[in-house]
């Protein structure tokens, strides 16, 4: 079995033994994985789509070969528990805290593989670790599964992958060399394929996702608002609303 293979292989079996504590249990289907090579030039344009503070492969790890991503995607439950309503359910928040718990085992474990094979790696946190002035981050996770392959952007700014866009994304940089998977031709979105849809803009409650804009700062004073309401444990700064009851929720609405 090749390294990549072994590396999937360590995903799926972290995921599919990680039992959550709690009063809402959460559960994933198949996550997806895929591949980058970390001199890739689109990690440079990311200075560019970005920000200009975005950070290469090799300023997180020193001769970094490769980025590893994966998709962690939400059961048809935990999307259809927050289509109804301007708040986010509490199932919606729970996944989030624990996904987020879920990620941090997978990134001990990736590690531990990659260092017993005498292979470095360098792990992302999975959300928090942006500028709290500018809102942005110095690593995005989405646009480094886009160039891995794992999707296309869509109207919400959101990835699109083959399971859809509710979940959660995890990254991490290593100096083992791997072979990077080819990115998707064409796009997932149907706004962007033939302007068919364009639901996620009419189900932000609170006006910050526009067509041409995002305002990210009106987003994330409503992500703190919701936090505040949900008033659970860890943290739970979440909304989710532009991505669920969409065609593009749980699947690639695209038909190739």
């Amino acid at each position: 079995m090749d390294m990549k293979d072994l590396i999937g292989q360590q995903l799926k079996q972290t995921v599919a033994g990680y039992i959550p504590s709690g009063p809402v249990q959460s559960a994933w289907k198949d996550p997806l994985i895929g591949f980058a090579n970390a001199e890739d030039p689109l990690f440079k344009h990311l200075k560019q789509v970005v920000h200009p503070g975005h950070l290469l492969p090799k300023d997180l790890l020193k001769g970094a070969k490769s980025v590893i991503v994966y998709f962690l995607p939400y059961t048809e439950a935990i999307v259809s528990s927050n289509v109804h309503g301007e708040s986010p359910s509490r199932q919606w928040a729970y996944a989030y805290s624990q996904t987020n718990g879920l990620i941090a085992i997978i990134h001990s474990e990736l590690t531990t593989l990659l260092e017993s094979k005498g292979y470095r790696a360098c792990t992302i946190p999975p959300t928090h670790n942006f500028d709290p002035v500018s809102l942005m981050s110095a690593w995005s996770h989405r646009h480094a599964a886009y160039i891995a392959g794992l999707g296309t952007f869509g109207l919400h700014r959101l990835l699109i992958t083959e399971n859809g866009c509710c979940g959660r994304i995890g990254s991490l940089v290593t100096d083992l060399e791997l072979t990077p998977d080819k990115r998707i031709n064409g796009n997932h979105c149907l706004y962007f394929q033939n302007g068919s849809c364009a639901v996620c803009l009419e189900r932000c409650p609170c006006d910050a996702l526009q067509k041409d804009t995002f305002d990210r700062r009106k987003c994330y004073e409503r992500l703190l608002e919701n936090e505040s309401h949900l008033n659970l444990e860890g943290r739970s700064d979440v909304c989710g609303k532009c991505s669920c009851g969409l065609p593009c929720s749980l699947q690639n609405p695209v038909i190739p």
